[in-house]
């Protein structure tokens, strides 16, 4: 019994050690909350709030949260925003999936520790490829944006305009992109377009 003990033990600290295995447990969980608990969002461009605290394990060298943490938080507010609103459901009803593409950050000020804080997220459109959304970081102490947080969600084996109409039964378009949002945009562009080139390929080949 005690070597079964010491052995789930160990498997334990392996799982948490090596597969960053904390991780790999609030991802499904908070799409599981959101899907089972919480009432289906039906506007899809609803802000939705993801409520976090600011761990020991969180912090960096100056002791407050470390910049990397801020696109963990995101992601999984993000996972839990999609499942909420229904478009999890509608990738996986038409066969289809998302992958992030590239991500922003902007780091105003810092959350320290125990803070609490929400993750407030939003679709803010979509293209013939991508979701764009945006995840502010709220201070509840003062309600100050401490971070804000740009994505791309690129669809794979559908397009996000059939992931909508899946939805809404009906064909949507998106509402027009915020101005910085397009300039990000182009610059992803242009920067697709010069590693293209250094590597040879065809404007054709397009970043997944």
């Amino acid at each position: 019994m005690l070597g079964l003990l010491v052995a789930l033990l160990a498997l334990a600290l392996a799982y948490f050690a090596l597969l960053d295995g904390w991780y790999l447990v609030r991802v499904p969980c908070a799409v599981l909350r959101a899907r089972l608990l919480q009432p289906r969002v039906r506007d899809l461009l609803a802000e939705q709030r993801y409520a976090g605290r600011v761990l020991p394990s969180d912090l960096d060298l100056l002791l407050h949260m470390n910049n990397a943490r801020y696109l963990r938080e995101a992601d999984v507010a993000r996972a839990a925003h999609l499942a909420r609103c229904g478009v999890l459901g509608a990738l996986r009803a038409l066969g289809a999936r998302a992958v992030l593409a590239a991500s922003c950050a902007r780091y105003r000020r810092s959350l320290h520790l125990l803070e609490a804080f929400e993750v407030r997220t939003r679709l803010l459109g979509w293209d013939d490829r991508a979701f764009y959304l945006e995840a502010r970081f709220i201070s509840l102490r003062d309600g100050f944006v401490c971070a804000l947080l740009r994505s791309r969600q690129h669809v794979l084996g559908t397009s996000p305009e059939r992931v909508v109409q899946h939805l809404c039964k009906r064909k949507v378009e998106s509402p027009e992109l915020p101005e910085d949002l397009q300039h990000w945009i182009a610059y992803n562009e242009a920067s697709s377009q010069l590693l293209r080139a250094e590597s040879g390929l065809s404007d054709v080949v397009k970043d997944q």
